[in-house]
């Protein structure tokens, strides 16, 4: 069977860069498995898991058992290209993966990955784990990668204070002192969890006069950034603020989201100032 771009749900595009073609002025074969590794690293974003903290989780690791490819047409230097895979089937311990490279309609490559789920020190298969074969099948099913709900702070704590602490503590050096206060057992708070159960972002709700939201501690995985996942936080928030009778929401941005906000609807509101040591932009967004 010939494949074609609509026997996948999942894509990845980049573009050929100048050492990866040959003397032939083509992309050198060996070039496309790379080009299939990068897209599989693209493929767990893609299912909102952070590759590395849900494999700890889950107590082990994938590791390739057969990859081969077969050409059918060649790459050349600026193309533009769409990596395709596709979860085939998932055995006790195996997952087969079927890949394909585009130039536009026209394929290049056909693959077959085959990975092993193993125990990370002796590299001895395991059989995969109920939960990642429940996310994969669901994924190449067309369901949603990630669920995103309000609660309470006791019920969302456990799950929200690690997150907070990656993003906030150990990537962008904030005092730990002010990843959580008291108003957190007092807001409504959004997550976005996957289908492991990692909470991979997350954010508050407040009240900040009558009848006007502020939404605040907006946190996203580093890894899976880009992915929407931070809008469906946001909209889960904003939807408790108008239900509620808010006229609109206001929030503290860093100003390396300002962008982000911009695109939601928000206005800045006065100049740029520093809070925690870092630069942020107050903005509002007003629906009555």
């Amino acid at each position: 069977m010939t494949l074609t771009r609509n026997d996948f749900r999942f894509f990845h595009t980049l573009r050929v860069r100048w050492s990866e073609v040959d003397m032939q002025k083509i992309v050198f074969n060996a070039h496309y498995l790379t080009y299939l590794d990068t897209a599989m690293a693209d493929y767990w974003r893609a299912l909102a898991v952070p590759y590395e903290a849900a494999m700890v989780m889950l107590e082990g690791d994938l590791y390739v058992k057969k990859a081969t490819v077969e050409y059918h047409a060649s790459a050349h230097y600026d193309d533009l290209l769409h990596v395709g895979l596709r979860c085939e089937r998932i055995g006790t311990s195996s997952i087969h993966f079927s890949g394909a490279i585009f130039q536009g309609e026209k394929l290049l490559i056909t693959a077959e990955l085959v990975y092993v789920f193993a125990h990370p020190a002796t590299q001895t298969s395991r059989s995969v784990p109920e939960p990642l074969r429940r996310l994969m099948t669901d994924y190449e099913a067309g369901k949603p990668s990630v669920r995103a709900h309000t609660g309470a702070w006791e019920s969302l704590a456990e799950q929200i204070v690690p997150l907070r602490h990656r993003v906030f503590a150990a990537e962008q050096g904030i005092d730990e002192a002010l990843m959580c206060d008291e108003a957190d057992a007092t807001a409504i708070h959004a997550v976005a969890e996957n289908g492991l159960g990692q909470v991979v972002a997350s954010g508050r709700l407040m009240q900040h006069e009558p009848r006007m939201g502020r939404i605040g501690r907006m946190a996203t995985e580093k890894a899976l950034r880009g992915q929407g996942l931070a809008r469906q936080v946001l909209h889960a928030l904003m939807a408790v603020s108008k239900d509620r009778g808010d006229t609109g929401i206001v929030l503290h941005a860093q100003v390396s989201a300002v962008g982000f906000y911009l695109r939601e609807g928000f206005v800045r509101q006065g100049a740029e100032y520093m809070e925690a040591g870092i630069a942020h932009q107050t903005m509002e967004l007003r629906w009555a």
